[in-house]
């Protein structure tokens, strides 16, 4: 409006942006002759997402091109503890890559072509399932569905996939360690214990299913 030389009210676009809406006015070749804003509506699992991330001991942090006041404005009401705005498309990766240098290991959700080098860029790119393809293909993870509070339960159920590993090693490890010195017939000369080879195959086979049913466990996981 300024190149235009048309004269605005400064206070009505600051309180419109403060609201995390877009202005949006129209005028004649003098004067401003409407005001409307835009809005995105904030998903009430928005909310709770940033919730349990938060529960999870995780840092939110918004990357956005949106102006400040918006960004601002978007974040006291979801929660998120740090706002980057103004930030254009090809700086969304430098943002990832100064964060890495912070030390912090980096985890970037995104849906848009614009978010696709950031995806690639962190640690771990999450993308939605309804984005784009491009950001499907650059992410390590895509969500089948476009709700953000998959994103805490993929963390959940990582978490559990690791330790249920974890279980399944150490079981494994024991197991071995105490089964392949008895089959051997090593503490036969000792103490007369020696193991059937039917019973030794018996043990091999449960073995693996205490292994298979153990990991099974992750399908019925309340995340």
């Amino acid at each position: 409006m300024s190149s235009l030389k048309i004269k605005y009210d400064d206070d009505l676009v600051s309180g419109i942006t403060k609201q995390g809406k877009t202005p949006v006015l129209f005028a004649d070749s003098e004067k401003i002759i409407a005001a409307a804003s835009i809005a995105d509506t904030v998903k009430d699992s928005s909310r709770q997402a940033v919730k349990e991330l938060h529960k999870l001991g995780i840092k939110v942090i918004m990357i956005t091109g949106d102006n400040r006041n918006t960004a601002e404005y978007i974040s006291g009401i979801v929660g998120i503890d740090q706002t980057y705005s103004e930030v254009l498309p090809g700086d969304k990766a430098i943002k990832i890559r100064e964060l890495q240098k912070k030390g912090l290991n980096v985890a970037m959700a995104g849906d848009g072509i614009n978010d696709a080098p950031a995806l690639v860029q962190a640690d771990v790119g999450i993308a939605m399932g309804t984005g784009t393809d491009v950001a499907i293909e650059s992410a390590d993870i895509t969500l089948l569905a476009g709700d953000i509070m998959k994103i805490p339960q993929a963390i959940k159920l990582s978490k559990r996939t690791m330790r249920t590993i974890r279980q399944n090693l150490f079981w494994a490890f024991i197991y071995n360690i105490v089964g392949i010195p008895v089959a051997a017939g090593l503490f036969y000369p000792l103490w007369g214990i020696f193991l059937n080879p039917v019973f030794a195959g018996l043990a091999m086979a449960f073995s693996s299913v205490s292994v298979v049913i153990n990991s099974l466990r992750l399908r019925f996981a309340k995340l």
